[in-house]
């Protein structure tokens, strides 16, 4: 994987947690991604006490950032536009999931299906993920890489002091 493409999928997940973890202050009907992750890390855990209940709180809220990351990094494509559709469709993808899934996986589907306001904003909120991955990718992407421009000036250099030496042996 890229680091673009790394760094990219990192943003739209960080995007996404802190939409998540800020509107849920405000919004007491607001998508409840993080008590869908601890649904499932407690379904997982289930008769297991090996992690203290404050670790059980941390590590959907980690796992969401690292699996997010690796989904979202998937959106690189071959050009701009196609990094963005893919972003979209990623997002598109990840949210109708979030919102059809719980169920039939056995978790509460209340955290981000309770109501048609609360799913659609669930599948939006991984649609801005998706953009936010999109936007950081192409935007590193255009940017002039340091390690290229690098290469470039020492085989210049390299070619000019070859050629003065050529030229003093002439």
């Amino acid at each position: 994987m890229k680091a673009s493409s790394t760094i990219g999928g990192l943003a739209g997940a960080v995007a996404l947690t802190l939409l998540n973890e800020g509107v849920k202050k405000i919004n007491s009907n607001a998508p409840r991604l993080d008590l869908l992750g601890q649904n499932a890390l407690a379904k997982l855990m289930k008769g297991n006490d090996l992690f203290p209940k404050a670790a059980q709180q941390i590590f959907p809220l980690a796992g969401d950032i690292v699996t997010n990351s690796l989904f979202y990094g998937m959106a690189k494509g071959k050009n701009t536009g196609n990094t963005f559709l893919r972003g979209i469709l990623l997002g598109v993808t990840a949210g109708i999931g979030a919102v059809t899934l719980p169920k039939q996986l056995g978790l509460e589907e209340k955290h981000t299906n309770k109501n048609p306001e609360n799913a659609l904003l669930t599948i939006g909120w991984y649609v801005l993920g998706g953009l936010v991955a999109a936007a950081v990718i192409s935007a590193l992407d255009k940017s002039p890489k340091p390690e290229n421009l690098e290469l470039k000036r020492g085989v210049s250099n390299v070619s000019k002091e070859a050629g003065k030496e050529l030229a003093k042996t002439i």
